[in-house]
């Protein structure tokens, strides 16, 4: 039998203490960890529901041998934006009220930064942004405002663009030195371009789908008619310290040209650029577009590829909690660096524990509420809030979920820098290795290993437990 000293054991006691917040568990927790270390050479213990069974090889252990058992007391958000109470920075026993100033509206959309799960740790950096917070650029026609690296600094692969365009109005005649993925939120819109070898290419998307510009490649945006409020987009950029105001813009280029240049190249009078804008117009109104099928014929024929993707009438995947769908360069063929996912989750329901390989993520929530827990490794956690038109980044390999806690579906978009999309499940992970390993791990009983998923969940429904005993 292993002995411990009594200071050895108080020393836990005390650890214990410290990160669970209800005095009534704090006490049964510790009783919890005596037990363990006094029977650690004993058959079996109990945690909670879970029996921890040595493996049949007898070389595995509990891994309450050399740590404690984790808390199991719950840590939900405290409050949400409805909550007509005063939010406080107070978890359980830690923390104290707020006595000084402070923005309950800001507060209540965050209840997990001014009182946390006591599981957060260390430190994790800034990953959410809400648009709504971005400056925004006016224009006569509509508007722009963007999330790049000045907002998340470690948002390094991935940025992103709000846009909207009144019914006819056009987003000039443009090319960027990053590669351009759209989804459409709303209205129709109508994309043109023209690639290197000299075909063209002209369609209408509407909500749901999607257009991809490759690095270089020069188009158009301008809002149809068939919504008479126009159209609005999120634009995704492979960069992250992409910036609207970097577009390489037609008008802005001639604007910048001598005129007897431009009257050389185009093989016309000087007076030709009389009505030449003398600076970019970037967003500004125009008539209803002609449809796709008046465009101009070009000699070396239209894009054998297609710049746009239907993504709305593809039929989701519908699982317990929810629905998702997948979009990558394996079905939409110029897509060479943007992949993504589109979500929806019931109330209660999770995108289930999992990272991505070698890609991060960037996040567009579309419509309700969701809480995020991002691992960055060696203690390092943190829990943030995200509510519609906000956006969040994960970078690569970090550990996380996405909960809904609303009360109604959450929408949202998972987008990733890569050619294919590539994830990993972590209760595949531990369905698909020798059961004694997750024994000896995490104490869980043969009879529970059994029934982890050896195919990935992706979503995961609404518990029907929520007691921590």
């Amino acid at each position: 039998m292993i002995k411990f000293s009594t200071c050895y054991i108080a020393l836990l006691l005390s650890s214990v203490a410290f990160a669970a917040p209800a005095s009534s568990s704090i006490t049964a927790h510790s009783s919890a960890v005596v037990a363990s270390f006094a029977a650690v050479s004993a058959t079996k213990s109990t945690v909670g529901s879970a029996s921890v069974v040595p493996s049949s090889t007898g070389s595995a252990a509990s891994s309450t041998a050399t740590v404690p058992y984790i808390s199991l007391n719950p840590n939900y958000p405290l409050w949400d934006s409805s909550d007509t109470s005063e939010p406080q920075a107070e978890r359980g026993s830690l923390g104290a009220t707020v006595i000084g100033p402070t923005d309950d509206a800001t507060v209540k959309q965050n209840p997990d930064l001014l009182a946390p799960p006591t599981t957060d740790g260390g430190s994790v950096p800034n990953a959410k942004w809400p648009m709504s917070l971005s400056h925004n650029r006016l224009q006569t026609g509509g508007w722009a405002r963007q999330q790049n690296t000045d907002v998340i600094p470690f948002a390094a692969n991935m940025a992103g663009v709000d846009m909207r365009l009144e019914s006819g109005a056009i987003r000039e005649l443009h090319w960027h030195k990053t590669a351009e993925w759209a989804y459409v939120l709303k209205g129709t819109t109508q994309v043109t371009t023209v690639d290197p070898m000299g075909q063209n290419y002209v369609a209408n998307v509407g909500p749901g789908d999607l257009w991809y510009f490759p690095p270089g490649v020069p188009h158009s945006l301008q809002a149809t008619n068939e919504d008479p409020d126009g159209t609005e987009f999120l634009l995704v950029f492979d960069s992250g310290d992409f910036s609207e105001d970097d577009t390489f813009l037609l008008t802005d280029w001639m604007a910048h040209t001598p005129a007897e240049v431009l009257a050389k190249n185009f093989q016309t009078p000087i007076s030709t650029f009389a009505e030449v804008p003398a600076k970019e117009l970037y967003i500004f109104p125009g008539q209803n577009p002609l449809p796709p099928s008046a465009a101009p014929i070009s000699p070396a024929g239209t894009a054998t590829t297609p710049y746009t993707y239907n993504f709305s009438s593809v039929a989701p995947t519908q699982v317990n909690g929810g629905t998702y769908k997948i979009i990558d360069s394996t079905t939409f063929a110029i897509s060479k660096t943007i992949a993504a996912s589109e979500i929806t989750l019931e109330p209660g329901a999770i995108r289930e524990l999992h990272w991505h390989p070698t890609q991060d993520e960037w996040n567009f929530f579309i419509n309700g509420t969701g809480r995020v827990t991002i691992f960055a490794s060696s203690g390092n956690a943190r829990t943030f809030d995200y509510q519609a038109g906000d956006v969040g980044y994960i970078p690569a390999t970090m550990g996380h979920y996405v909960e809904n806690t609303g009360n109604t579906t959450l929408h949202f978009l998972e987008v990733f820098n890569t050619a294919q999309y590539a994830d990993i499940s972590l209760s595949n992970w531990l369905a698909l290795v020798p059961p004694a390993l997750v024994e000896a791990h995490l104490g869980f009983s043969p009879e529970f290993i059994s029934t982890l998923p050896k195919t990935k969940q992706v979503l995961v429904g609404p518990s029907n437990s929520t007691s921590s005993t």
